[in-house]
């Protein structure tokens, strides 16, 4: 129980507010579907933390964290800027054109050689690789939910436009912050 306990808490506590949720919240807020956002989210959590859990400790010294890093920051503030500009006040235009890929390709990239996914290579390496696996992917999975969950909320609270400037703002500030964070 323990093999699915330590990695299921630790890897919840680090995520929490970290960029990924904060792009999953701000990309909620743009698609009225969530269900397809979550498991285009949820498949790069598979996909990078299974990796990491499989090729343990592999991933953090084959790849340099400093370039994913700035590839990363890159892709938030372009995807902030891009959202910056295409704000309006028709709601036809909060639907992402596909909330999967988007979810998918923004977490993928955010994840590799991200903390959270270094911390699920090293559990890896002390316990069993199945328990440590789920642990990660059910507090990955939890976290997302809630990010889309809180996404939806204040979309259906707020002025679309509003909400279109503050996910474009939390964009770039996020992809800012990742230069600073190497």
């Amino acid at each position: 129980m323990q093999d699915f306990i330590v990695p299921f808490l630790t890897v919840g506590l680090a995520e929490m507010g970290d960029k990924t949720q904060l792009a999953v919240f701000c990309l909620a807020s743009k698609t009225r579907k969530h269900l397809a956002l979550f498991l285009g989210v949820l498949l790069a959590f598979i996909i990078t933390d299974g990796l990491a859990v499989a090729f343990g400790n592999f991933i953090a010294n084959a790849i340099s964290t400093d370039y994913i890093g700035f590839i990363s920051g890159a892709i938030f503030i372009i995807f902030g800027v891009v959202t910056l500009l295409k704000t309006g006040d028709g709601e036809s235009k909060c639907d992402l054109k596909t909330p999967f890929l988007s979810g998918f390709g923004l977490v993928f990239i955010s994840e590799l050689g991200d903390k959270t996914q270094i911390a699920a290579g090293l559990f890896a390496t002390q316990y069993k690789p199945l328990p440590v696996f789920l642990g990660v992917i059910a507090a990955l999975g939890i976290l997302s939910i809630i990010a889309i969950y809180l996404g939806r909320y204040v979309m259906g609270r707020l002025d679309y436009r509003k909400v279109s400037i503050l996910a474009g703002a939390l964009f770039v500030l996020v992809g800012v912050f990742s230069f600073f964070q190497q």
